[in-house]
């Protein structure tokens, strides 16, 4: 980043190098840390959601705006702020007690859960099939992992995109490492690692807000209409179009028409995320505990039958599951549950990894050598 000229103006704070699996920014944009809470509330309430869908074709239509591009705008961001990830130790180590730790933590608490819930002591931990929301974090470790390889090349998203297709018209590409989900959701991370933050800037303008209003009316009507006829499946990725009752060659054209619509419901979505600092914005940065801590509550909901009540599938009703599920998230995202679950979503492991210094201390220590006998082979020579 240049200094300040009498030419050129200071760029905005989301110039900084991004913090999250890359360099670290000393100066956070509230703007992005509030995406992340709407968008996990989305997420939070689209789980909550699901239940509802059976009868109301109002809270179905609904449904699928939100699974249409609220996974896809998770996928961008972490794109974003995976821009400076390199594979240099200090982010391999974030990526390890960040990602890889917390996932394997997590879901053998998962299968944990669910034997007990449902008194299954035989239900297996495996670790290749992730379960319920775990999937996200896998995916998020194999994007970080190729970030290099996505920055390096010249045109990363349409050869993204066509690994996207490859899967979807691909059965055999199924449950391990949840790598249909990998595929179908990996152009939206890396169209996230190309952008800058004057993309953001340039969305957040009059102009583009009121145009994504009938953006957002016109996708909500549709769904509406087709809510009867169509399958959310569509939007989960968890197999090839084949399963969704179409010819393997519908995934060329199917898989290239959801990402954009993807981007284009994205879009509309930031555009009216606010920028300034507020209640939310501290919410924002926890969002990974309520990604992981929520699917306890969502799955005992369906566990122990609390949709059996008739009243919740009123319109009264509906709207109590949609305030519940923004309370239970935005809870499971304040400090005194970050504290309390810091150890397992955001563990330090200091004891598993040499300290910087030390590091630095031996690599000196190696090329010493080197240096004395390059010196002394240049005095040799004169």
């Amino acid at each position: 980043m240049q200094q300040e000229t009498p030419t050129r103006t200071q760029p905005p704070p989301a110039a900084a190098p991004p913090r999250e699996g890359g360099a670290r920014s000393r100066v956070r944009d509230p703007y992005f840390d509030n995406a992340k809470y709407l968008t996990i509330v989305l997420v939070a309430c689209g789980h909550a959601w699901e239940p509802l869908t059976y009868g109301s074709r109002a809270v179905t239509a609904v449904y699928l705006t939100v699974y249409a591009f609220h996974m896809p705008a998770f996928a961008l961001i972490s794109g974003y702020f995976s821009r400076g990830f390199d594979l240099g130790p200090g982010r391999v180590r974030r990526l390890l007690t960040g990602v890889a730790v917390p996932y394997i933590v997590f879901e053998v608490a998962y299968t944990l859960f669910y034997r007990w819930a449902q008194d299954d002591p035989g239900y297996p931990i495996s670790l290749l099939d992730p379960w319920y929301v775990m999937w996200f974090l896998v995916a998020l470790f194999i994007w970080r992992l190729t970030t290099p390889l996505w920055l390096a090349l010249r045109h990363p998203v349409p050869i993204a995109l066509a690994l996207a297709v490859l899967g979807s018209v691909s059965p055999e590409v199924g449950g391990d490492l949840a790598l249909q989900r990998v595929l179908a959701f990996l152009p939206c991370f890396v169209l996230g690692l190309k952008l800058r933050p004057e993309h953001f800037t340039r969305l957040r303008t009059r102009r583009v807000r009121l145009a994504a209003l009938p953006v957002g009316v016109g996708a909500l009507v549709a769904a509406y209409a087709l809510a009867p006829r169509i399958d959310a499946g569509w939007f989960y990725h968890r197999g090839s179009v084949a399963g969704r009752g179409v010819p393997h060659w519908a995934g060329v054209f199917a898989t290239p028409a959801l990402f954009a619509l993807a981007l284009l419901l994205t879009a509309a979505f930031l555009a009216w995320v606010p920028g300034r600092q507020l209640w939310i914005t501290t919410l924002g940065t926890g969002t990974m505990y309520g990604y992981l801590l929520h699917g306890f509550v969502i799955k005992s909901s369906r566990f122990w039958s609390w949709y059996d009540h008739p009243w919740l599938h009123t319109p009264i009703g509906e709207l109590t599951v949609t305030a519940a599920a923004i309370a239970m998230i935005t809870l499971l995202c304040t400090a005194p549950v970050r504290r309390v679950f810091r150890p397992l979503v955001e563990p330090r492991m200091t004891w598993a990894f040499q300290r910087e210094g030390k590091r630095a201390a031996q690599n000196a220590a190696k090329s010493a050598p080197n240096k004395t006998q390059h010196i002394k082979t240049v005095q040799d020579t004169h």
